[in-house]
């Protein structure tokens, strides 16, 4: 059971703050010390910024004190490491030196592996390789008196819902295991994971977190959001613990909260992936993740992405996403049993399948840093960016459904990363 909740239609700052220190309260009690000594934060990078997780990892920080030799390592992922400017926007006083860049490919050690007969028959034979567990070098092998792990649950396209420990083996996982795990929940198929509360991947991480990670003196701080009467996001549920309970407790709530169904399909979608936290279409793709199962066939998705300049979050994947694209899950995967690069870069593999509308509909990016050349050779469709705007303003667009001047129908999603949209049909499926 979760150490403690608290669930309501808005949770304020202020009340999340005091449950961040009633947090640090039981877990003296707990682990039976007075004085945390040296204490580990992994708080999601900035592409989960809007949820607030930055301004918790100050708080705690900041509740330590002086005394306490306090670390933090967003859990990145691959992703591109924070600059000193992403770090002080987001978690604002915590010095630079105390914030680290993980290292997927270079700064982790590995624990063991998952069986591969784990998981064969957790993904019912679409993929039967195993995974090896190839973790941060500095979570798993310094002494922590103390260890939060900090984030909030949505839904997610390959462990069904966000945060929990998909934070320590894909957010401080090395390369083997977010290749193997990516293309795993690739195989199985991402609208077989999206918003179900145990996906095949998070089975098999629960079982890699109790045979690996159970030496470790860690907690889970957990948020979910929902829309007040206003359109506006609020915290509706905080959840500490160290057990799968506390993350299935948070998943419902999410569950019940962040997934829009639709008694049938739509066919036009325009979304909006904000400037300053999405700068890749790996990242920014998460719009036709959570929207995919509501689209029409033959119906566009819009994508306004200001901040996009590039593919890939990693070189070699901006290079291996320009070179082969998104071009629908059976080709990649023929492609992926031929090319060494997509082999040697499987989570890419996994992302071009996930990417794709597997051409049921358009998917257009009015991007700001990309040409039409550019998106489009990755079999994306092109909008200018500002002729976009002018036509589809967020400032103005409300969310949900709207009608343009000119009689078209759209509906409009402003933070595409915070849900699920789906048709009736596709989501019982």
């Amino acid at each position: 059971m979760p150490w403690f909740y608290e669930q309501k239609d808005a949770i304020s700052r202020s009340e999340i703050e005091q449950m961040c220190q009633r947090l640090l309260d039981e877990a003296r009690e707990r682990l039976k010390c007075d004085l945390l000594k040296r204490v580990l934060l992994l708080p999601p990078d900035i592409t989960r910024a809007h949820s607030g997780a930055g301004w918790m990892t100050e708080t705690l920080y900041k509740m330590l004190g002086p005394d306490c030799d306090v670390h933090v390592i967003p859990t990145l992922g691959q992703h591109v490491p924070h600059t000193e400017a992403d770090n002080k926007w987001m978690f604002g006083s915590i010095p630079e030196e105390r914030i680290h860049a993980h290292d997927w490919r270079d700064g982790c050690t590995r624990l063991g592996v998952i069986p591969a007969s784990m998981v064969k028959e957790s993904t019912n034979g679409a993929a039967d390789w195993e995974i090896p567990v190839d973790l941060n070098t500095m979570t798993v092998t310094e002494p922590w008196d103390l260890i939060i792990n900090i984030g909030h649950v949505v839904p997610h396209e390959v462990l069904g819902f966000a945060n929990h420990n998909k934070n320590y083996f894909i957010g401080l996982g090395g390369k083997d295991t977010i290749c193997a795990s990516h293309i795993a929940a690739g195989c199985y198929g991402i609208e077989n994971n999206l918003g179900n509360l145990i996906t095949p991947l998070r089975a098999c991480y629960n079982w890699a977190e109790k045979e690996f990670l159970g030496n470790l003196p860690h907690v889970y701080l957990q948020v979910t959001m929902q829309r007040d009467a206003e359109n506006k996001l609020v915290h509706s549920g905080v959840y500490v613990g160290d057990d799968l309970e506390t993350y299935l407790m948070a998943a419902k709530r999410s569950r019940s909260q962040n997934i829009t169904i639709f008694d049938k399909p739509i066919k036009k979608i325009v979304a909006v992936m904000q400037a300053d936290e999405f700068r890749a279409t790996w990242v920014a793709n998460k719009a036709v993740y959570r929207t995919r199962m509501a689209m029409a066939d033959g119906g566009e998705l819009l994508i306004i992405a200001p901040g996009v300049e590039r593919f890939g979050e990693q070189k070699d994947v901006d290079v291996l996403i320009r070179k082969y694209g998104y071009c629908g899950s059976p080709k990649v995967l023929e492609l992926y049993r031929d090319n060494a690069d997509l082999q040697e870069l499987a989570h890419g593999a996994a992302h071009l399948m996930h990417g794709s509308s597997e051409g049921r509909f358009t998917i257009r990016y009015a991007p700001g840093g990309l040409t039409k050349a550019e998106v489009e050779q990755v079999n994306f469709q092109y909008a200018d960016l500002q002729e976009t705007l002018a036509r589809y303003n967020p400032e103005t667009m409300k969310e949900g459904f709207n009608t343009m001047p000119d009689g078209e129908e759209v509906f409009f999603i402003s933070t595409p990363s915070a849900g699920l949209w789906a048709s009736r049909d596709k989501f019982s499926e």
